[in-house]
């Protein structure tokens, strides 16, 4: 790890205009990663800017991103990178055709957390599934140069740390990423105000988006997966953003029984995006896989060229088959 580590910091040293980015519909890993990198970057004297396809969701609107965000490369102007970071990307494509086309032309740092990464980098790949979070990462990288994870750096740090543990929650919490996160306590990080300012931000129509989906939970391979099916017509209905879903999915393992959570939701004419979420060592990242999605053992996701309905059927029948191998948990 510190040869990885001392490979990023000598690619940001040599650098003076570094282009950030992260994948599409960013979560709060990713952007807490992007930000922690625009505020590293300054400590260093550089200049960032950052590039994503999606606008910052509105549930981070609070964030300090530390640099101007773009969402495509015609917004630069007069800022010309030197260096592109990706972080928390398991492969190119997933920041879109515009940098998926700059990644081997110019100098490419690949920083990230997911398994079967494609190793896309030029100048450097620090890929470690042992993280938790890309941002976890990028507060290893403060370290290594010296900086204090104080102030908004291990604001962002923390923010990443939080999102991909679930709070803390998820089996893949290490002891270090409490360590880390206990560290950025001691620097100041106040977590009443954290709370307020990136969690106490819900609107009335998610809290009632909440309820019409939870009317509507289906039941199966013998109560071992709760399924959720999330039409257009429901998100339009009760003036939903796209943000409003977040965290839904993996509410539901509050369910006695229920060991894999199964959420699909439509994602354009005859498309589906199915969120898995699982407990323990049940993996869904290799069930995800089989529809060529991908992420993490607990939590994983894909895209299906079909409608919600049928999607989850093809979909139900892979997650009973692997189940087979597991004894019940919930």
């Amino acid at each position: 790890m510190q040869n990885d580590i001392a490979q990023v910091l000598e690619a940001l040293r040599v650098s003076e205009n570094v282009l950030v980015t992260a994948h599409a519909q960013p979560d709060g890993d990713a952007l807490g990663a992007m930000a922690g990198m625009a505020h590293l970057l300054a400590r260093f004297g550089k200049r960032a800017a950052h590039y994503n396809v999606s606008r910052i969701p509105e549930d981070f609107r609070l964030l300090d991103m530390g640099a101007p965000w773009v969402q495509t490369l015609e917004e630069l102007q007069g800022f010309r990178p030197d260096l592109l970071v990706v972080l928390d990307c398991g492969d190119a494509s997933r920041v879109g055709p515009e940098i998926e086309s700059l990644v081997g032309s110019m100098r490419s740092v690949n920083i990230d957390h997911h398994m079967g990464n494609s190793r896309f980098g030029t100048v450097a790949n620090w890929v470690d599934p042992n993280m938790v979070a890309a941002a976890q990462m990028v507060g290893y990288l403060a370290h290594a140069a010296g900086f204090e994870l104080s102030g908004i750096l291990g604001e962002c740090v923390y923010l990443g740390l939080n999102t991909d543990t679930g709070s803390f929650r998820f089996d893949s919490t290490t002891p270090e990423a409490f360590e880390l996160a206990a560290e950025i306590v001691r620097s100041g990080l106040r977590l009443g105000a954290f709370f307020t300012k990136y969690e106490k931000h819900w609107t009335l129509n998610r809290l009632i988006l909440w309820g019409d989906l939870m009317q509507h939970v289906q039941l199966h391979c013998g109560g071992r997966v709760a399924l959720t099916l999330v039409t257009k017509e429901v998100i339009e209905r009760r003036r939903a953003r796209r943000g409003d879903l977040e965290n839904f999915a993996s509410f539901l393992h509050c369910l006695h029984g229920v060991d894999v959570v199964l959420l699909v939701r439509e994602n354009g004419p005859g498309k589906s995006k199915a969120s898995f979420r699982a407990i323990d060592e049940i993996d869904v990242q290799v069930m995800a896989a089989e529809f060529g999605g991908g992420g993490h053992k607990n939590a994983s996701g894909a895209e299906l060229d079909m409608e919600p309905a049928a999607a989850a059927t093809v979909i139900l029948e892979t997650i009973d088959r692997h189940l087979a191998r597991y004894g019940k948990k919930g």
